[in-house]
């Protein structure tokens, strides 16, 4: 028992210097230290056995430096992030995309998420800070231009291999996500500017997340405006820390929050000044050391999960009313929270992409991706350039009235184009429940008159277009289409007769 006091005193005093930059040094000040109390009763067999255990813990020190050293050099690979280590050992991950004004989640984006969050179950750093090298945004979603490439790579895989393809190629960042937040390390956001799609998801994986209080700053999904969801985890981490009923808003409608609204409703965990968001991300690590999220937490449970199917139901009826069946995202976000809120959050994760794999193989998003999001782009692109061209809002204000109902046309017509989801003077009509599938509402069985009159009148649309369609860039065919959905109440999920020949092209 005294050689074992005398070997633990060695011990703990060499641990008490490890930390010393000189190891040489570290090892002789242990050793005089720690032998000086015992110097009279050492034996010489004593003495071998304590350099013998100061020797071990010096090569552990040298062995954990190196592997420290090496285990940072990983990081420097790093192209769309940059990991800066502080003096207190937190490690700052700095999401900033070369020759980007804004970070947006692409692939190469996504892979380096995923190398982190390996990376970082085996390192020895005390947490991580997550924030944006951008002065414009934290992280303003997906790279939808990849997106497009997504889309064509599924559909041109056979028909019985695209849910596996998709199912593939987006979970890699649930993945990296899910990663983050299981390493063992406590993870902070700080949040200096837009934290939207893909951003707010990177956001909901750390355990803990402060933003600056300013209305310019905000946190959203907006992923159903587009036609999509949230498929990085947002349908399921957002309702579980919100509850359901809040959760609806920002799932649903694309609802953006800022100062006190995101701390009500649960995204946001503190509200700082400008300047003081890092800072005070670094303060919530260090003193959190074992930080988990609530759902990885023996016996957690939802807050809503006992009325999930109710809460949901009522609010799918609610949704069918006003979009008629047309618009798939907002029933699949449904159906992710109704699904996945009552599974282990990893099932849940995996349902979320079973539902977001078949979604992003419809028409619906990717017409609204085009019209709704590159539309008002090039728009607002072709505003500042010095005005939308005159023969562009022409051609929209033709078309538009092409499409007007007339006395010749009669009720059918009208009845027709407001069940297919036309905006104008005359009331939506009750919805009579018939969901869209792979056929829009206008295209599927049983045609009636009404239908039989729409075609035609679309018709007649797209064939006024054509004389434009062939003289228009193809950023000036966007531009009028999301003009055409905008300002004349054209259906979005059918993206407007500019940049396609027939409906839904």
């Amino acid at each position: 028992m005294a050689e074992d006091g005398k070997r633990q005193a060695v011990r703990q005093a060499f641990l008490r210097r490890s930390g010393d930059n000189n190891v040489n040094g570290a090892l002789e000040l242990t050793f005089a230290s720690s032998l000086q109390p015992h110097r009279a009763s050492f034996a010489v067999a004593d003495k071998t056995a304590v350099f013998k255990l100061v020797h071990r813990y010096t090569i552990c020190y040298r062995t954990q430096r190196r592997a420290t050293e090496s285990d940072m050099s990983e990081l420097e690979k790093l192209q769309q992030f940059r990991a800066e280590r502080t003096e207190n050992n937190v490690l700052h991950l700095v999401f900033d995309m070369p020759g980007r004004p804004m970070n947006v989640f692409s692939n190469a984006a996504i892979a380096e998420l995923s190398l982190f969050s390996q990376w970082l179950r085996n390192s020895d750093v005390r947490g991580v800070v997550i924030r944006s090298g951008k002065s414009s945004a934290f992280c303003a979603g997906a790279d939808l231009a990849e997106l497009g490439a997504a889309y064509h790579m599924i559909m041109a895989a056979p028909a019985e291999a695209r849910d596996r393809v998709a199912f593939d190629h987006f979970f890699r960042l649930s993945q990296a996500l899910r990663g983050i937040e299981t390493a063992g390390k406590p993870v902070a956001a700080a949040i200096a500017g837009l934290a939207l799609g893909g951003g707010g998801e990177l956001a909901l994986a750390a355990h803990h997340r402060v933003m600056v209080d300013d209305p310019k700053v905000a946190f959203g999904l907006p992923e159903s405006l587009v036609g999509l969801l949230p498929g990085g985890g947002g349908t399921q981490r957002l309702p579980r820390l919100t509850g359901i009923e809040k959760a609806f808003p920002i799932l649903l409608e694309g609802a953006r929050l800022s100062g006190q609204a995101a701390v009500a409703a649960g995204v946001i965990d503190q509200l700082v000044p400008a300047g003081e968001e890092v800072a005070a991300a670094e303060r919530w690590v260090l003193s959190h050391p074992s930080a988990t999220q609530p759902w990885d937490r023996p016996g957690w449970r939802p807050t809503d999960i006992d009325n999930v199917a109710a809460i949901v139901a009522q609010k799918r009826e609610s949704v069918l009313a006003e979009t008629l069946g047309h618009y798939p995202a907002p029933l699949a976000i449904l159906d992710c929270v109704d699904e996945g809120l009552v599974l282990p959050f990893d099932a849940a994760i995996r349902a979320e992409m079973q539902i977001f794999s078949k979604l992003i193989q419809r028409r619906e998003p990717r017409n609204m991706i085009r019209t709704l999001f590159l539309g008002r782009l090039d728009h607002d692109r072709l505003r500042k350039a010095g005005g939308v061209p005159a023969p562009v809002e022409q051609a929209v204000v033709a078309v538009s009235e092409a499409l007007q109902v007339d006395a010749a046309a009669g009720a059918k017509l009208a009845e027709a184009l407001a069940r297919a989801g036309f905006r104008g003077p005359n009331k939506a009509p009750a919805f009579d429940g018939t969901v869209a599938d792979a056929s829009f509402w206008l295209e599927a069985e049983p045609v009636t008159d009404g239908k039989r009159a729409l075609r035609e009148r679309l018709a007649r649309a797209y064939g006024m277009a054509d004389q434009w369609r062939a003289t228009f860039s193809e950023d000036q065919r966007r531009a009028a289409d999301y003009l055409l959905v905008t300002k004349h109440g054209f259906p979005a999920y059918m993206a407007g007769v500019f940049s396609a020949g027939e409906p839904g092209a």
